[in-house]
Protein backbone atom coordinates (compact mmCIF):
# COMPACT_ATOMS: atom_id res chain seq x y z
CA UNK A 1 0.00 0.00 0.00
CA UNK A 2 1.22 3.54 -1.11
CA UNK A 3 1.29 6.12 2.35
CA UNK A 4 3.20 9.04 3.45
CA UNK A 5 5.63 9.31 5.73
CA UNK A 6 3.99 10.24 8.88
CA UNK A 7 0.77 8.06 7.80
CA UNK A 8 3.39 5.33 8.30
CA UNK A 9 4.68 6.19 11.96
CA UNK A 10 1.31 6.39 12.93
CA UNK A 11 0.52 3.22 12.07
CA UNK A 12 3.43 1.99 13.41
CA UNK A 13 2.82 3.42 17.09
CA UNK A 14 -0.93 1.94 16.86
CA UNK A 15 0.07 -1.72 16.02
CA UNK A 16 1.89 -0.93 19.78
CA UNK A 17 -1.69 -0.17 20.93
CA UNK A 18 -0.25 3.77 21.30
CA UNK A 19 -3.64 5.94 20.62
CA UNK A 20 -2.32 9.20 22.36
CA UNK A 21 0.32 11.98 21.53
CA UNK A 22 1.67 15.16 23.32
CA UNK A 23 3.40 18.03 21.96
CA UNK A 24 3.23 21.67 19.82
CA UNK A 25 2.36 21.14 16.67
CA UNK A 26 4.62 23.33 13.95
CA UNK A 27 4.84 22.79 9.66
CA UNK A 28 6.66 19.77 10.89
CA UNK A 29 4.11 18.16 12.26
CA UNK A 30 0.56 19.44 11.59
CA UNK A 31 0.07 16.29 8.80
CA UNK A 32 0.74 14.42 11.66
CA UNK A 33 -1.47 15.58 14.39
CA UNK A 34 -4.10 15.93 11.90
CA UNK A 35 -4.61 12.41 10.76
CA UNK A 36 -3.73 11.74 14.69
CA UNK A 37 -6.81 13.57 15.54
CA UNK A 38 -9.03 12.14 12.30
CA UNK A 39 -8.15 8.23 13.81
CA UNK A 40 -9.36 9.20 17.50
CA UNK A 41 -6.27 9.60 18.83
CA UNK A 42 -5.33 11.46 21.83
CA UNK A 43 -3.80 14.94 20.70
CA UNK A 44 -2.78 16.79 24.00
CA UNK A 45 -1.04 20.41 23.08
CA UNK A 46 0.13 22.01 26.36
CA UNK A 47 2.05 24.95 26.56
CA UNK A 48 5.40 23.85 26.99
CA UNK A 49 7.04 21.10 25.42
CA UNK A 50 8.84 19.86 28.80
CA UNK A 51 4.89 19.53 29.98
CA UNK A 52 4.88 17.60 27.03
CA UNK A 53 7.25 15.21 28.24
CA UNK A 54 5.94 15.01 31.59
CA UNK A 55 2.78 14.34 30.27
CA UNK A 56 3.75 10.90 27.75
CA UNK A 57 5.86 10.01 30.61
CA UNK A 58 2.24 9.60 33.16
CA UNK A 59 0.58 7.77 29.82
CA UNK A 60 2.97 5.30 30.02
CA UNK A 61 3.27 4.84 33.85
CA UNK A 62 -0.85 4.72 33.46
CA UNK A 63 -1.25 2.15 30.73
CA UNK A 64 2.23 -0.22 31.43
CA UNK A 65 3.36 1.03 27.56
CA UNK A 66 5.80 2.89 25.76
CA UNK A 67 4.09 6.49 25.30
CA UNK A 68 4.57 9.61 22.68
CA UNK A 69 6.12 12.79 22.49
CA UNK A 70 6.87 15.60 19.93
CA UNK A 71 8.62 18.49 19.83
CA UNK A 72 9.64 21.06 16.67
CA UNK A 73 13.44 21.28 15.60
CA UNK A 74 15.67 23.67 18.16
CA UNK A 75 13.58 25.18 20.41
CA UNK A 76 10.92 22.25 20.64
CA UNK A 77 13.57 19.59 21.18
CA UNK A 78 15.64 22.66 23.73
CA UNK A 79 12.66 22.41 25.75
CA UNK A 80 11.74 18.89 25.52
CA UNK A 81 15.88 18.24 27.21
CA UNK A 82 14.53 17.94 30.92
CA UNK A 83 11.47 15.67 30.32
CA UNK A 84 14.03 13.53 28.11
CA UNK A 85 16.85 13.25 30.66
CA UNK A 86 14.28 12.92 33.85
CA UNK A 87 12.69 9.38 31.69
CA UNK A 88 16.17 7.98 31.21
CA UNK A 89 16.01 8.46 34.90
CA UNK A 90 12.86 7.17 36.34
CA UNK A 91 13.06 4.36 33.34
CA UNK A 92 9.87 5.43 31.27
CA UNK A 93 10.01 4.02 27.66
CA UNK A 94 8.90 7.43 25.95
CA UNK A 95 9.16 7.82 22.34
CA UNK A 96 10.59 11.58 21.66
CA UNK A 97 10.02 12.55 18.16
CA UNK A 98 11.86 15.79 16.64
CA UNK A 99 11.46 17.70 13.73
CA UNK A 100 14.80 18.85 11.77
CA UNK A 101 15.65 21.50 9.20
CA UNK A 102 16.31 19.53 6.01
CA UNK A 103 19.96 18.15 5.39
CA UNK A 104 20.89 20.31 2.91
CA UNK A 105 20.41 23.12 5.58
CA UNK A 106 23.00 21.30 8.08
CA UNK A 107 25.56 20.39 5.17
CA UNK A 108 26.24 23.85 4.23
CA UNK A 109 28.81 26.14 5.56
CA UNK A 110 26.89 28.99 6.57
CA UNK A 111 26.30 30.96 9.72
CA UNK A 112 23.02 32.57 10.78
CA UNK A 113 20.51 29.86 10.34
CA UNK A 114 16.78 30.55 11.72
CA UNK A 115 15.76 27.47 14.56
CA UNK A 116 18.64 25.47 13.60
CA UNK A 117 20.76 23.12 16.01
CA UNK A 118 22.46 19.78 15.55
CA UNK A 119 19.85 17.95 18.22
CA UNK A 120 21.19 14.63 18.16
CA UNK A 121 24.44 15.26 20.27
CA UNK A 122 22.39 17.31 22.61
CA UNK A 123 20.17 14.14 23.71
CA UNK A 124 22.39 11.44 22.68
CA UNK A 125 23.71 10.88 26.61
CA UNK A 126 20.36 11.01 27.44
CA UNK A 127 18.53 8.52 26.02
CA UNK A 128 18.95 4.61 25.08
CA UNK A 129 18.69 4.72 21.42
CA UNK A 130 18.74 7.77 18.76
CA UNK A 131 17.93 8.06 15.00
CA UNK A 132 17.17 10.05 11.80
CA UNK A 133 15.01 8.73 9.72
CA UNK A 134 17.20 9.86 6.59
CA UNK A 135 15.80 8.14 3.98
CA UNK A 136 11.53 7.57 3.90
CA UNK A 137 12.36 3.66 3.28
CA UNK A 138 14.43 3.65 6.86
CA UNK A 139 10.83 4.37 8.65
CA UNK A 140 10.09 0.99 9.63
CA UNK A 141 13.25 -0.32 10.11
CA UNK A 142 14.26 2.59 12.60
CA UNK A 143 10.48 3.10 14.56
CA UNK A 144 10.96 -0.57 15.60
CA UNK A 145 14.43 -0.28 16.82
CA UNK A 146 13.25 3.10 18.53
CA UNK A 147 10.44 0.69 20.15
CA UNK A 148 12.74 -2.19 20.84
CA UNK A 149 15.35 -0.07 22.69
CA UNK A 150 12.53 1.75 24.64
CA UNK A 151 11.14 -1.44 25.93
CA UNK A 152 13.82 -3.88 25.89
CA UNK A 153 15.95 -4.26 29.46
CA UNK A 154 15.83 -1.71 31.23
CA UNK A 155 13.41 0.51 29.74
CA UNK A 156 13.66 3.97 28.96
CA UNK A 157 13.58 7.07 26.12
CA UNK A 158 14.73 7.30 22.99
CA UNK A 159 15.07 10.21 20.20
CA UNK A 160 14.10 9.79 16.64
CA UNK A 161 14.18 13.06 14.45
CA UNK A 162 13.34 13.42 10.47
CA UNK A 163 14.15 16.16 8.35
CA UNK A 164 11.68 17.58 6.90
CA UNK A 165 11.78 17.01 3.60
CA UNK A 166 11.26 13.25 4.58
CA UNK A 167 8.13 13.83 6.28
CA UNK A 168 5.47 13.84 3.16
CA UNK A 169 7.13 11.49 1.22
CA UNK A 170 5.46 8.26 0.07
CA UNK A 171 6.27 5.20 0.33
CA UNK A 172 4.97 1.31 -0.66
CA UNK A 173 5.09 -0.80 2.33
CA UNK A 174 3.26 -3.97 3.77
CA UNK A 175 1.13 -3.77 6.69
CA UNK A 176 2.58 -3.60 9.69
CA UNK A 177 3.87 -6.10 12.02
CA UNK A 178 2.66 -6.74 15.49
CA UNK A 179 5.17 -6.31 18.01
CA UNK A 180 5.84 -10.01 18.72
CA UNK A 181 7.45 -10.01 15.36
CA UNK A 182 10.04 -7.88 15.63
CA UNK A 183 11.01 -7.62 19.72
CA UNK A 184 11.08 -10.12 22.69
CA UNK A 185 7.66 -9.97 24.32
CA UNK A 186 6.70 -11.70 27.12
CA UNK A 187 10.30 -12.83 28.20
CA UNK A 188 9.94 -15.76 30.84
CA UNK A 189 12.31 -16.79 33.17
CA UNK A 190 13.93 -20.72 33.41
CA UNK A 191 11.90 -23.15 34.92
CA UNK A 192 15.06 -24.11 36.93
CA UNK A 193 15.42 -20.84 38.54
CA UNK A 194 11.69 -20.42 39.20
CA UNK A 195 12.02 -24.00 41.13
CA UNK A 196 14.64 -22.93 42.67
CA UNK A 197 12.92 -19.49 43.96
CA UNK A 198 9.89 -21.42 45.37
CA UNK A 199 11.89 -23.91 47.56
CA UNK A 200 13.60 -20.94 48.80
CA UNK A 201 10.34 -19.24 49.54
CA UNK A 202 9.14 -22.33 50.70
CA UNK A 203 11.52 -22.51 53.30
CA UNK A 204 11.69 -19.12 54.64
CA UNK A 205 10.09 -18.11 58.12
CA UNK A 206 9.83 -14.99 57.87
CA UNK A 207 10.15 -13.57 53.87
CA UNK A 208 9.16 -10.11 52.69
CA UNK A 209 7.71 -8.96 49.25
CA UNK A 210 10.10 -5.90 47.83
CA UNK A 211 7.82 -3.95 45.28
CA UNK A 212 9.13 -1.22 43.38
CA UNK A 213 8.11 1.35 40.76
CA UNK A 214 8.10 -0.93 38.00
CA UNK A 215 5.36 -3.35 39.29
CA UNK A 216 3.25 0.01 38.90
CA UNK A 217 4.19 1.33 35.33
CA UNK A 218 4.12 -2.52 33.87
CA UNK A 219 0.45 -3.08 35.19
CA UNK A 220 1.03 -5.76 37.25
CA UNK A 221 -0.71 -5.29 40.33
CA UNK A 222 -3.11 -8.15 39.96
CA UNK A 223 -0.59 -11.22 39.54
CA UNK A 224 1.77 -9.60 42.20
CA UNK A 225 -1.35 -9.75 44.66
CA UNK A 226 -1.57 -13.74 43.75
CA UNK A 227 2.28 -13.91 44.40
CA UNK A 228 1.50 -11.75 47.74
CA UNK A 229 -1.41 -13.95 48.88
CA UNK A 230 0.50 -17.09 48.06
CA UNK A 231 3.75 -15.94 50.02
CA UNK A 232 1.32 -14.62 52.93
CA UNK A 233 3.90 -11.96 54.13
CA UNK A 234 4.54 -8.30 54.23
CA UNK A 235 4.69 -6.39 51.45
CA UNK A 236 7.41 -3.68 51.39
CA UNK A 237 7.17 0.20 49.47
CA UNK A 238 9.97 1.29 48.06
CA UNK A 239 9.94 5.22 47.70
CA UNK A 240 9.46 4.98 44.17
CA UNK A 241 6.81 2.39 44.46
CA UNK A 242 3.94 3.82 46.62
CA UNK A 243 1.02 2.70 44.97
CA UNK A 244 -0.95 0.38 46.90
CA UNK A 245 -1.73 -2.90 44.70
CA UNK A 246 -5.18 -3.37 45.39
CA UNK A 247 -6.10 -5.61 48.07
CA UNK A 248 -2.92 -5.19 50.02
CA UNK A 249 -3.20 -1.88 51.34
CA UNK A 250 -3.49 -3.35 54.81
CA UNK A 251 0.01 -5.09 54.91
CA UNK A 252 1.98 -2.68 52.39
CA UNK A 253 4.49 -1.02 54.32
CA UNK A 254 6.76 1.91 53.06
CA UNK A 255 10.55 0.92 53.60
CA UNK A 256 12.29 3.39 56.02
CA UNK A 257 9.02 5.23 57.45
CA UNK A 258 7.15 2.48 59.03
CA UNK A 259 8.29 0.96 61.92
CA UNK A 260 6.34 -2.06 60.91
CA UNK A 261 8.56 -2.16 57.60
CA UNK A 262 11.97 -1.60 59.15
CA UNK A 263 11.08 -4.67 61.63
CA UNK A 264 9.83 -6.91 59.02
CA UNK A 265 13.43 -5.83 57.01
CA UNK A 266 15.62 -6.33 59.91
CA UNK A 267 13.85 -9.77 60.85
CA UNK A 268 13.64 -11.07 57.22
CA UNK A 269 15.20 -14.05 55.97
CA UNK A 270 13.95 -13.96 52.41
CA UNK A 271 13.66 -11.02 50.02
CA UNK A 272 11.67 -11.61 46.77
CA UNK A 273 12.43 -7.89 45.11
CA UNK A 274 10.59 -7.19 41.80
CA UNK A 275 10.52 -4.00 40.03
CA UNK A 276 13.15 -2.47 41.93
CA UNK A 277 16.73 -1.32 41.40
CA UNK A 278 18.08 -1.89 44.99
CA UNK A 279 19.44 1.44 45.17
CA UNK A 280 20.08 4.55 47.18
CA UNK A 281 16.72 4.75 48.80
CA UNK A 282 16.85 1.02 49.89
CA UNK A 283 20.23 1.46 50.38
CA UNK A 284 21.39 -0.93 47.96
CA UNK A 285 19.99 -3.91 49.90
CA UNK A 286 22.80 -4.68 51.72
CA UNK A 287 23.33 -1.16 54.19
CA UNK A 288 21.31 0.43 57.18
CA UNK A 289 18.13 -1.92 58.13
CA UNK A 290 19.16 -4.78 56.32
CA UNK A 291 22.70 -5.14 57.99
CA UNK A 292 21.39 -6.85 60.92
CA UNK A 293 20.52 -10.04 59.31
CA UNK A 294 22.71 -10.57 56.07
CA UNK A 295 24.70 -13.32 56.75
CA UNK A 296 20.64 -15.35 56.83
CA UNK A 297 18.84 -13.69 54.11
CA UNK A 298 18.37 -15.18 50.64
CA UNK A 299 17.83 -12.49 47.52
CA UNK A 300 15.23 -13.62 44.66
CA UNK A 301 15.47 -10.41 41.99
CA UNK A 302 13.11 -10.61 39.18
CA UNK A 303 14.75 -7.88 36.92
CA UNK A 304 14.70 -6.82 33.04
CA UNK A 305 18.22 -6.18 32.36
CA UNK A 306 21.27 -9.36 32.71
CA UNK A 307 23.25 -6.98 33.22
CA UNK A 308 22.10 -5.49 36.76
CA UNK A 309 22.30 -8.77 38.25
CA UNK A 310 24.47 -8.26 41.03
CA UNK A 311 25.80 -4.49 40.83
CA UNK A 312 24.20 -3.71 43.96
CA UNK A 313 24.10 -6.18 45.46
CA UNK A 314 24.67 -10.74 45.40
CA UNK A 315 21.78 -12.23 44.22
CA UNK A 316 20.78 -15.85 45.11
CA UNK A 317 18.46 -16.17 42.48
CA UNK A 318 18.20 -13.78 39.53
CA UNK A 319 14.86 -14.50 37.54
CA UNK A 320 15.66 -12.44 34.14
CA UNK A 321 12.48 -11.11 32.25
CA UNK A 322 9.77 -9.49 32.20
CA UNK A 323 7.80 -9.03 35.24
CA UNK A 324 4.57 -9.35 33.83
CA UNK A 325 4.88 -12.79 32.49
CA UNK A 326 8.06 -13.98 35.44
CA UNK A 327 5.20 -13.26 38.60
CA UNK A 328 2.49 -15.62 36.89
CA UNK A 329 5.37 -18.16 36.51
CA UNK A 330 5.99 -18.03 40.66
CA UNK A 331 2.61 -18.17 41.49
CA UNK A 332 1.89 -20.85 39.30
CA UNK A 333 4.97 -22.89 41.01
CA UNK A 334 3.70 -22.00 44.65
CA UNK A 335 -0.07 -22.44 44.07
CA UNK A 336 -0.05 -25.88 45.64
CA UNK A 337 2.01 -25.44 48.54
CA UNK A 338 1.45 -21.33 49.94
CA UNK A 339 3.02 -20.75 52.55
CA UNK A 340 1.18 -20.15 56.58
CA UNK A 341 1.23 -16.64 57.13
CA UNK A 342 4.38 -15.17 58.57
CA UNK A 343 3.66 -15.40 62.61
CA UNK A 344 4.24 -11.72 63.06
CA UNK A 345 2.15 -10.39 60.38
CA UNK A 346 -1.04 -9.58 61.98
CA UNK A 347 1.75 -7.27 64.48
CA UNK A 348 3.10 -5.55 62.16
CA UNK A 349 -0.33 -4.62 60.72
CA UNK A 350 -1.92 -3.41 63.64
CA UNK A 351 1.48 -1.49 64.17
CA UNK A 352 1.21 0.19 60.76
CA UNK A 353 -2.38 0.95 61.22
CA UNK A 354 -1.96 2.35 65.04
CA UNK A 355 1.52 4.25 63.76
CA UNK A 356 -0.75 6.26 60.69
CA UNK A 357 -3.64 6.68 63.33
CA UNK A 358 -1.48 8.37 65.92
CA UNK A 359 0.01 10.44 62.98
CA UNK A 360 -3.57 11.98 62.27
CA UNK A 361 -4.03 12.34 66.16
CA UNK A 362 -0.87 13.92 66.97
CA UNK A 363 -0.22 16.28 64.08
CA UNK A 364 0.25 19.74 64.93
CA UNK A 365 -3.51 21.39 64.61
CA UNK A 366 -4.77 24.69 65.69
CA UNK A 367 -2.37 26.95 63.33
CA UNK A 368 -2.82 29.69 61.25
CA UNK A 369 -1.09 29.25 58.89
CA UNK A 370 -1.49 25.41 58.50
CA UNK A 371 1.45 23.00 59.80
CA UNK A 372 2.09 21.40 56.89
CA UNK A 373 2.07 17.55 58.68
CA UNK A 374 -2.07 18.95 59.60
CA UNK A 375 -2.18 20.13 55.58
CA UNK A 376 -0.87 16.46 54.47
CA UNK A 377 -3.69 14.62 57.18
CA UNK A 378 -6.43 17.04 56.51
CA UNK A 379 -6.07 16.61 52.35
CA UNK A 380 -5.23 12.79 52.34
CA UNK A 381 -8.04 12.29 54.30
CA UNK A 382 -10.43 13.79 51.74
CA UNK A 383 -8.46 11.90 48.63
CA UNK A 384 -10.94 9.89 46.46
CA UNK A 385 -11.34 6.26 47.07
CA UNK A 386 -10.79 5.73 43.35
CA UNK A 387 -8.51 8.58 43.04
CA UNK A 388 -5.02 9.03 41.84
CA UNK A 389 -2.37 11.24 43.90
CA UNK A 390 0.36 13.31 42.48
CA UNK A 391 3.34 14.30 44.34
CA UNK A 392 5.57 17.46 44.10
CA UNK A 393 7.51 19.79 45.80
CA UNK A 394 10.85 18.97 48.28
CA UNK A 395 9.31 19.78 51.70
CA UNK A 396 5.83 18.97 50.75
CA UNK A 397 6.77 15.26 49.78
CA UNK A 398 8.90 14.51 52.73
CA UNK A 399 5.67 15.60 54.78
CA UNK A 400 3.33 13.19 52.60
CA UNK A 401 5.51 10.66 52.66
CA UNK A 402 5.23 10.34 56.86
CA UNK A 403 1.50 11.86 57.24
CA UNK A 404 -0.39 10.79 54.88
CA UNK A 405 -3.54 8.89 55.43
CA UNK A 406 -4.47 7.56 52.17
CA UNK A 407 -3.94 4.50 50.00
CA UNK A 408 -4.10 5.16 46.32
CA UNK A 409 -3.65 2.64 43.90
CA UNK A 410 -2.08 4.80 41.50
CA UNK A 411 0.78 6.85 42.64
CA UNK A 412 2.75 9.62 40.76
CA UNK A 413 5.54 11.46 41.51
CA UNK A 414 9.35 12.17 40.25
CA UNK A 415 11.58 9.94 43.07
CA UNK A 416 14.80 9.21 41.03
CA UNK A 417 15.72 11.95 39.31
CA UNK A 418 13.97 14.63 42.07
CA UNK A 419 12.59 16.76 39.14
CA UNK A 420 10.75 19.45 40.47
CA UNK A 421 7.44 20.88 38.73
CA UNK A 422 6.50 17.32 37.51
CA UNK A 423 3.29 17.07 39.32
CA UNK A 424 0.81 19.04 37.26
CA UNK A 425 1.80 18.48 34.21
CA UNK A 426 1.82 14.55 35.75
CA UNK A 427 -1.49 14.86 36.74
CA UNK A 428 -2.63 15.93 33.54
CA UNK A 429 -1.30 12.58 31.50
CA UNK A 430 -2.66 10.40 34.08
CA UNK A 431 -5.79 11.96 33.74
CA UNK A 432 -5.62 11.33 29.62
CA UNK A 433 -4.92 8.45 30.63
CA UNK A 434 -7.67 7.42 32.50
CA UNK A 435 -10.04 9.19 30.18
CA UNK A 436 -10.98 11.83 32.65
CA UNK A 437 -13.14 9.36 34.58
CA UNK A 438 -11.20 9.26 37.60
CA UNK A 439 -10.75 11.63 39.94
CA UNK A 440 -7.01 13.27 41.18
CA UNK A 441 -5.29 15.34 43.78
CA UNK A 442 -1.80 16.81 43.58
CA UNK A 443 -0.20 18.01 46.76
CA UNK A 444 2.39 19.87 46.29
CA UNK A 445 4.92 23.27 46.84
CA UNK A 446 3.88 26.59 45.98
CA UNK A 447 7.76 26.85 44.11
CA UNK A 448 7.21 23.65 42.04
CA UNK A 449 3.63 24.06 41.19
CA UNK A 450 4.93 27.47 39.46
CA UNK A 451 7.10 25.46 37.55
CA UNK A 452 4.42 24.61 35.03
CA UNK A 453 1.74 26.41 35.80
CA UNK A 454 0.43 27.38 32.32
CA UNK A 455 -1.10 23.68 32.21
CA UNK A 456 -4.24 24.84 34.70
CA UNK A 457 -5.42 25.57 31.13
CA UNK A 458 -4.61 22.52 29.37
CA UNK A 459 -6.66 20.90 32.41
CA UNK A 460 -9.35 22.88 32.15
CA UNK A 461 -9.30 22.92 28.65
CA UNK A 462 -9.60 18.75 29.03
CA UNK A 463 -12.19 19.29 31.69
CA UNK A 464 -10.05 16.90 34.53
CA UNK A 465 -10.98 15.63 37.73
CA UNK A 466 -8.39 17.20 39.37
CA UNK A 467 -8.11 19.39 42.65
CA UNK A 468 -4.38 21.02 43.49
CA UNK A 469 -3.54 21.28 47.14
CA UNK A 470 -0.50 23.83 47.26
CA UNK A 471 0.79 23.96 50.68
CA UNK A 472 2.45 27.54 50.48
CA UNK A 473 4.92 29.53 52.38
CA UNK A 474 6.71 31.83 49.82
CA UNK A 475 9.86 30.04 49.58
CA UNK A 476 12.00 27.20 48.66
CA UNK A 477 11.15 25.16 52.10
CA UNK A 478 13.29 22.21 51.79
CA UNK A 479 16.23 25.01 50.75
CA UNK A 480 15.45 27.32 53.92
CA UNK A 481 16.19 24.36 55.75
CA UNK A 482 19.15 23.80 54.82
CA UNK A 483 20.18 27.14 54.80
CA UNK A 484 19.65 26.64 59.32
CA UNK A 485 21.25 23.77 59.26
CA UNK A 486 24.53 24.84 58.20
CA UNK A 487 24.61 28.45 59.19
CA UNK A 488 22.39 28.71 61.86
CA UNK A 489 18.70 30.84 62.57
CA UNK A 490 18.78 34.24 61.28
CA UNK A 491 21.48 33.64 58.83
CA UNK A 492 21.18 34.97 55.74
CA UNK A 493 18.96 33.18 53.71
CA UNK A 494 19.55 33.96 49.37
CA UNK A 495 17.40 33.23 46.65
CA UNK A 496 14.53 31.34 48.73
CA UNK A 497 12.12 33.61 49.36
CA UNK A 498 9.55 35.64 46.91
CA UNK A 499 6.74 38.03 46.66
CA UNK A 500 3.59 37.09 49.44
CA UNK A 501 1.61 38.75 47.11
CA UNK A 502 0.98 35.46 44.92
CA UNK A 503 -3.00 34.14 45.26
CA UNK A 504 -2.56 30.64 43.34
CA UNK A 505 -6.64 30.70 44.04
CA UNK A 506 -6.82 33.56 41.77
CA UNK A 507 -4.56 32.33 39.26
CA UNK A 508 -6.90 29.13 38.69
CA UNK A 509 -9.52 31.17 38.43
CA UNK A 510 -7.94 32.98 35.48
CA UNK A 511 -7.21 29.97 33.69
CA UNK A 512 -10.84 28.75 34.04
CA UNK A 513 -10.45 26.73 37.34
CA UNK A 514 -11.39 26.76 40.75
CA UNK A 515 -10.00 28.43 42.97
CA UNK A 516 -10.13 28.91 46.75
CA UNK A 517 -7.92 30.24 49.68
CA UNK A 518 -7.13 28.25 53.07
CA UNK A 519 -5.45 29.04 56.22
CA UNK A 520 -7.15 27.09 59.11
CA UNK A 521 -6.89 23.23 59.48
CA UNK A 522 -10.83 22.66 59.36
CA UNK A 523 -11.43 24.23 56.33
CA UNK A 524 -8.81 22.34 54.07
CA UNK A 525 -11.41 19.04 53.67
CA UNK A 526 -14.46 21.63 52.75
CA UNK A 527 -12.47 23.32 50.11
CA UNK A 528 -11.46 20.02 48.12
CA UNK A 529 -14.95 18.82 47.98
CA UNK A 530 -16.23 21.80 47.22
CA UNK A 531 -13.47 21.95 44.08
CA UNK A 532 -14.57 18.95 43.05
CA UNK A 533 -18.21 19.39 43.13
CA UNK A 534 -17.77 22.19 40.66
CA UNK A 535 -16.54 20.47 38.09
CA UNK A 536 -13.97 21.98 37.29
CA UNK A 537 -10.19 21.90 37.87
CA UNK A 538 -9.60 23.17 41.02
CA UNK A 539 -6.60 24.86 42.73
CA UNK A 540 -6.60 25.35 47.02
CA UNK A 541 -4.12 27.46 48.45
CA UNK A 542 -3.02 26.45 51.72
CA UNK A 543 -1.39 29.25 53.64
CA UNK A 544 1.13 26.83 55.52
CA UNK A 545 3.59 27.82 58.52
CA UNK A 546 7.30 28.66 57.04
CA UNK A 547 9.04 27.80 60.19
CA UNK A 548 7.13 24.31 60.48
CA UNK A 549 7.69 23.90 57.03
CA UNK A 550 11.76 24.46 56.57
CA UNK A 551 12.14 22.84 60.20
CA UNK A 552 10.45 19.92 61.52
CA UNK A 553 10.51 17.80 58.31
CA UNK A 554 9.60 14.48 59.80
CA UNK A 555 11.89 11.80 59.16
CA UNK A 556 14.57 14.16 57.46
CA UNK A 557 17.88 11.66 58.36
CA UNK A 558 16.15 9.11 57.41
CA UNK A 559 15.85 10.82 53.76
CA UNK A 560 19.48 12.03 53.44
CA UNK A 561 20.49 8.58 54.02
CA UNK A 562 20.07 7.98 50.86
CA UNK A 563 22.65 9.93 49.35
CA UNK A 564 24.89 7.20 50.14
CA UNK A 565 27.99 9.34 48.77
CA UNK A 566 30.56 5.82 49.02
CA UNK A 567 29.93 4.76 52.34
CA UNK A 568 27.37 1.93 51.31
Amino acid sequence: MSVKVYERILDLFEAEGINTLFGIPDPNFVHLFHLAEERGWNVVAPHHEESAGFMAEAVSRMTGKAALCIGTLGPGLANLAGAIMCAKVENSPVIFLGGQRARITEQRVRRGRIQFVQQMALVENSVKYSASIEYAEQTDEIIREGLRKALSGTPGPVYIEYPQHVIQEELDVPPVLPPEAYRLVGQTAGADLVAKAAELIGAAQQPVLLVGHGVHTSRAGASVKALADLMACPVIQTSGGTSYIEGLEDRTFPYGFSAAAIDAVVKSDLCLAIGTELGEPVHFGRGRHWVANEANRHWILVEQDPSAIGVNRPIDVPLVGDLRAIVPQLVDALKDTPRTPSPELEGWIKQDADQLAELAETAPSGMSPVHPARLIVEATKAFPEDGIMVRDGGATTIFGWTYSQAKPHDVMWNQNFGHLGTGLPYAVGAGVAAGGKRPMMLITGDSSFQFHIAELETAARLGLPLVCVVAVDYAWGLEVGVYKRTYGQGSLETGVHWSKDTRFDKVAEGFGCYGEYVERDEDIAPAIKRAYASGKPGVIHVAVDPKANSEEMPSYDEFRTWYAEGQQ
